[in-house]
């Protein structure tokens, strides 16, 4: 009579493990080993394909998202290139504007070497040689009247006369009352007159100068003489800025005719007194 099989699975008999197993004890056990294989070997089974499924749902998840992860970064290569060509564009442009710059700022300094260079040869010609002094070309005359000089009309403008030049360079009398000329300057004029008053009380004395025929404004003096032989010494100057053929002219006038520009012979001890006398240069500024 045949035995049931004891293992479902295998399709293993009694009779069949007692072929080989004379030990009824072993047998037994090799029952009861195959008897729990085939408990547990449906959820095993079960557990095994569940856990495959998980994992290649999980692979599955897994590639979706390497995937996705794979087109984000391109997007993003794609937007980090599109960066990285921005910032190598605006490399190239700041490349390009600093040579411009720096060009141009070798240029100015190009410039500026230059210009020291031009200078400190200057300097050191102004060192080796000196700079050539320009002299003024000297104008000068001197001049003066011997006669005694009245007027013959009360408040009424007279020129004083000169009877005699000294010295003369340039400056001449044109006239015995003209003094001009011949290089445009800036000359001095220094002159100095004696007065008397030849009868009693009291005159005014005016003098001042004239410029081409127009009196020179604010140019006048006043003397005041009381008595009778109250001789009296005056002395002035005047700058003139003169053109080349311009002339001066002094002027005098009085309210009484008893006042006169007066002269004296010479007298031991002392020479003659000229009534005027004039001085005229040209040398104020010296050297050029």
């Amino acid at each position: 009579m045949a035995t049931a099989p004891i293992s479902r699975k295998l399709n293993l008999t009694r009779d069949q493990l007692a072929a080989f197993l004379t030990d009824q004890q072993q047998i037994r056990q090799f029952e009861l080993l195959f008897a729990t294989v085939d408990a547990i070997a449906p959820d095993v089974v079960l557990e095994i394909n569940v856990a495959a499924g998980t994992a290649q749902s999980t692979a599955n998840d897994a590639l979706a998202q390497i995937i996705a992860l794979a087109q984000e970064t391109e997007v993003n290569d794609a937007a980090l290139g599109a960066k990285a060509q921005d910032a190598m564009d605006r490399i190239a442009l700041l490349a390009q504007e600093t040579a411009v710059t720096v060009a141009l700022a070798e240029s100015k300094a190009n410039q500026a070497l230059a210009l020291v260079d031009k200078l400190n040869k200057a300097v050191e010609g102004l060192q080796m040689t000196p700079p050539p002094r320009e002299f003024k070309r000297s104008r000068y005359g001197s001049f003066y009247d011997t006669t005694t000089q009245v007027a013959t009309v009360i408040n009424t403008a007279k020129a004083i006369t000169f009877n005699t030049t000294d010295l003369s360079q340039g400056v001449f009398l044109s006239t015995t009352s003209r003094i001009m000329v011949d290089t445009e300057s800036i000359y001095n004029f220094d002159t100095s007159f004696q007065l008397d008053k030849t009868a009693g009380g009291t005159g005014i004395f005016d003098f001042w100068f004239r410029l081409n025929g127009v009196d020179v404004p604010d140019s006048c003096s006043r003397i005041r003489i009381q008595g009778n032989n109250a001789e009296i010494f005056s002395s002035l100057n005047f700058f003139f800025d003169l053109k080349s053929n311009d002339y001066v002219e002094l002027m005098f006038s009085v309210d009484d005719l008893s006042i006169e520009v007066t002269a004296f012979a010479a007298s031991a001890p002392h020479p003659g007194i000229p009534s005027i006398i004039l001085t005229v240069n040209n040398n104020i500024g010296g050297v050029l």
